[in-house]
């Protein structure tokens, strides 16, 4: 049985390029951290990042499919405007 935790899709922005990212967590503070401290990878390249946006999901396959939909949009036009959608 999947755990009922809220998980939340939440968009990073990056503060150096003009970049986002896009994932979900239970703790998108959390996560923030993480990507402006610790991760090695795309975002340690474009750090520091802010949190533009965020969805709440009851659950984590919810927002693993917000998640989905929105990496699908591929252009940061699209994530601007899909920020709309999403909300």
């Amino acid at each position: 049985m999947e755990n009922a935790e809220p998980h939340y899709l939440y968009i990073l922005k990056s503060g150096t390029a003009d970049r986002y990212y896009v994932g979900i967590s239970s703790n998108p503070r959390r996560r923030l951290d993480y990507h402006n401290s610790f991760e090695k990878g795309f975002t340690s390249r474009y750090r520091p990042w802010r949190i533009v946006f965020t969805k709440e999901s009851p659950s984590k396959a919810e927002a693993h499919a917000a998640e989905t939909t929105a990496q699908g949009w591929k252009s940061r036009e699209g994530l601007i405007g899909g920020e709309k959608r999403l909300s």
